[in-house]
């Protein structure tokens, strides 16, 4: 990963290059050392400003990739990285779809940011990704509603490396204080659910070779 756990990147994007916002990033780091389930506050690119070590721990196993490790950039990890799918289950319709849903709408309130020019040019790069964006999504989102693009309160899967939790769900917190916001920052932590059973572990286990990009758009889930 490009910065250590609980740690800063060293040139934070969208953060003030100000001693009292480091300074306030530095403690905040602190508190979210303190929490046992992975954590993460990114900017409105998903470019990570902050991690935890539980957040890395939940990582540990990916291989290197120059533009989509999940410590630099967690949109990018969901999108492009071909481990994605070891770590995240479901990968395609419980991750990748309501990444690109808030991505979408990300683009359409902040389309003249650079950062996300880039990600779009990477996504239509990939003809069955450009057409899941295109034609598939807004269908999706649709059905869905503002669920599409909220990510408080969602509940989904992972495949944690370490072995006492194995195949489990997540559910993803959004906290963010007001120094945060205005600093163009979201903090979303997992917490991590009891263990699943050994047969949903197995089912679970199938999404590891799946391949990360979008194969197919399927209808929502009820």
């Amino acid at each position: 990963m490009a910065h250590q756990a609980g740690g800063q990147r060293s040139a934070l994007r969208s953060v003030p290059d100000d001693s009292e916002a480091q300074s306030y990033l530095q403690d905040y780091a602190a508190v979210m050392e303190a929490v046992p389930f992975p954590s993460v506050v990114v900017d409105r690119r998903w470019d990570v400003v902050l991690a935890n070590s539980a957040f890395a721990s939940l990582f540990r196993g990916v291989t290197p990739h120059p533009t989509a490790m999940p410590g630099d950039n967690f949109l990018r990890f969901v999108l492009f990285h071909p481990d994605a799918a070891s770590v995240l289950g479901e990968h395609e319709s419980r991750w990748c779809l309501p990444m690109l849903a808030h991505f979408a709408d990300t683009v359409e309130r902040h389309g003249h940011d650079h950062g996300l020019q880039a990600i779009r040019r990477e996504i239509a790069q990939d003809p069955i990704m450009e057409a899941a964006y295109r034609q598939g999504l807004p269908h999706w989102v649709r059905a869905v509603g503002e669920a599409a693009v909220e990510h408080d309160g969602a509940v989904r899967p992972l495949l944690h490396p370490d072995p006492r939790w194995g195949a489990t769900d997540c559910r993803i917190v959004a906290e963010t204080p007001r120094t945060l916001r205005e600093l163009g920052c979201t903090r979303l932590t997992m917490v991590l659910r009891e263990p699943r059973r050994p047969g949903a572990s197995r089912r679970r286990s199938r999404d590891r070779g799946a391949a990360s990009h979008l194969t197919v758009v399927p209808t929502p889930e009820a």
